[in-house]
């Protein structure tokens, strides 16, 4: 080989590296659930959530298994039973330059519950507060209006924003990119509704620079087409991958599959909230009914043990969950031991319809969403055949989730399909959310769509929420957790197993509260 021919060769080779080099800084994520907002404070939804943790910051944090750590905030304390004191960073800047200060604190927490508009609020985490002093630039202290021990827990879902920049702005301001601005590892490039959202690296980010130099965050709902684009190397990593999909990948090697047992619960809520009669509710003939049968729990529990959750499990999700019979799975904070999945019984089923007066059995309507939740349009439709066979005659209705969701919050449906990820990791999140009594000025219920109310659960909460012995505060939460399974306020089907797959380069830290974010990808197998 002469010398001009190995340089180049040589010289190619380096291009080459040069070129993979700058390919891999670039990192292509596709997710399976759309991103509604940029605005952090405007819908209290996981997809959004995930998304504003790339571009802003709350206080504290949380690890990929749901414990607290430092965030914004470099420490807190408490002073008294109400008063909390937070020692912010110091250094820190907002993208456009900003300095941050305890002045951004007290603004956020002020904006938080009130951006309007918004289909479900951050109010649920600043409720307790009363009072915000700005003590220094790096100093706050948080006055709750009663003893409150998750203020930090709560504080980390809800993103700080600069108060010079965001004072005015409006939800379709930070859609646009106009004031899309936070402190947090990457900046806002682009929004494309329903399509993808681009970042970049936030080069003087406090928590250290990222690997990705750009991040390109596509929304793709289509469970064939997201691991299509996988395969073919469109994109470099994917979420909710599809469960008839799973063995395939991890046999594949060229991939890597990542997977956590997580806190999402699928269940079913219920109609609670009228006494005659319920709109998708009639007699075995279709005869209207002067009384509504969900309130009787008798029906709620035939209802439940009338479903195979190990038949869901093993056949429509393929082992991508577990049966669920309270709202955690093990080994997390306030999960009850012993409070197993209601056992599979149709007979039983049977007998307790005959003894709430419905011996011939009922017609009913089951709603759920066909794009949200892994296999949420099969799990219906398998929970529909499980409840005809006891004698509710049950039609099945799947539709677009912005469609379902919105026909929910107002209360039309009589029984459907909904989850919910605590991303807190401990149950106060669901307790406060999806059965404790709907009251705005609490923050109760706020996803508590079908409006069950027990006074006895709600006491149970009020007091594990003023407790700040944890161990007495978790019996508190357990207590609570049995009164609303008991009375079946929702009937519990699985727990999500986390799933993700992405190129054998990359490696991945697998988050138990399933959110999906650049931060948490690595080059490396």
């Amino acid at each position: 080989m002469t010398a001009g021919l190995r340089s180049l060769l040589l010289a190619a080779a380096c291009s080459c590296a040069m070129a993979g080099a700058a390919a891999a800084q670039n990192l292509t994520i596709a997710v399976g659930a759309p991103v509604t907002s940029i605005d952090p404070h405007y819908h209290n939804l996981s997809p959004n959530n995930a998304m504003a943790a790339h571009i802003f910051d709350g206080l504290a944090d949380t690890d990929s298994r749901a414990r607290l750590v430092p965030g914004l905030a470099e420490s807190w304390r408490t002073i008294d039973d109400t008063t909390w004191e937070f020692r912010l960073r110091r250094g820190v800047t907002f993208h456009n330059g900003s300095d941050f200060t305890a002045e951004d604190v007290a603004f956020t927490i002020s904006r938080a519950p009130n951006v309007p508009n918004s289909p479900s609020g951050f109010g649920i985490f600043t409720r307790p507060i009363a009072e915000v002093q700005v003590v220094d630039p790096h100093t706050v202290r948080i006055r709750t209006r009663a003893v409150y021990p998750l203020l930090a827990v709560d504080l980390s879902n809800v993103m700080i924003l600069d108060k010079e920049t965001h004072e005015n702005a409006t939800t379709e301001d930070f859609n646009s990119g106009k004031v899309a601005v936070g402190t947090g590892p990457y900046r806002f490039v682009r929004f494309a509704p329903g399509d993808r959202i681009e970042l970049e690296r936030n080069d003087t980010y406090w928590g250290g620079r990222q690997p990705w130099q750009r991040v390109n965050y596509r929304i793709i709902v289509n469970e064939a087409a997201r691991t299509a684009a996988l395969l073919a190397g469109d994109v470099d990593l994917i979420d909710q991958v599809p469960t008839a999909d799973i063995a395939r990948l991890k046999q594949d090697q060229r991939l890597n599959v990542s997977e956590v047992v997580g806190l999402r619960i699928i269940y079913l809520a219920l109609d609670h909230s009228r006494t005659d009669g319920s709109p998708f509710v009639s007699g075995p003939n279709g005869e209207a009914l002067d009384r509504n049968p969900l309130k009787d729990v008798r029906v709620r529990r035939a209802l439940s043990i009338a479903i195979d959750r190990n038949a869901i499990v093993s056949r429509v999700m393929e082992g991508a969950a577990i049966p669920a019979g309270q709202f955690l799975p093990e080994g997390t904070y306030s999960h009850v031991p012993g409070l197993n999945p209601p056992a599979f019984d149709p007979d039983g089923a049977r007998r307790l319809l005959a003894e709430a007066g419905y011996p011939n059995g009922l017609r009913l309507a089951i709603h759920g969403p066909n794009d949200r939740y892994v296999n949420d349009a099969r799990i219906i439709q398998a929970i529909g055949s499980f409840w005809t066979r006891i004698g509710v005659r049950t039609q099945v209705e799947a539709m677009p989730w912005t469609t379902f969701i919105a026909r929910a919050g107002r209360q039309e449906f009589s029984a459907f399909l909904v989850g919910w990820g605590s991303s807190t990791g401990e149950a106060s999140s669901p307790l406060r959310s999806l059965v404790a009594t709907f009251n705005r000025e609490k923050g109760f219920g706020a996803s508590n769509r079908g409006r069950y109310s027990n006074p006895e659960l709600d006491r149970l909460l009020e007091q594990a929420l003023a407790t700040v012995d944890d161990e007495k505060r978790e019996k508190l939460l357990q207590d609570a957790t049995r009164v609303a399974m008991e009375d079946v306020a929702i009937i519990p089907i699985h727990i999500q197993k986390n799933v993700w797959a992405m190129k054998r380069g990359l490696r991945h830290d697998a988050r138990a509260d399933e959110l999906t974010r650049a931060m948490d990808v690595r080059p490396g197998g």
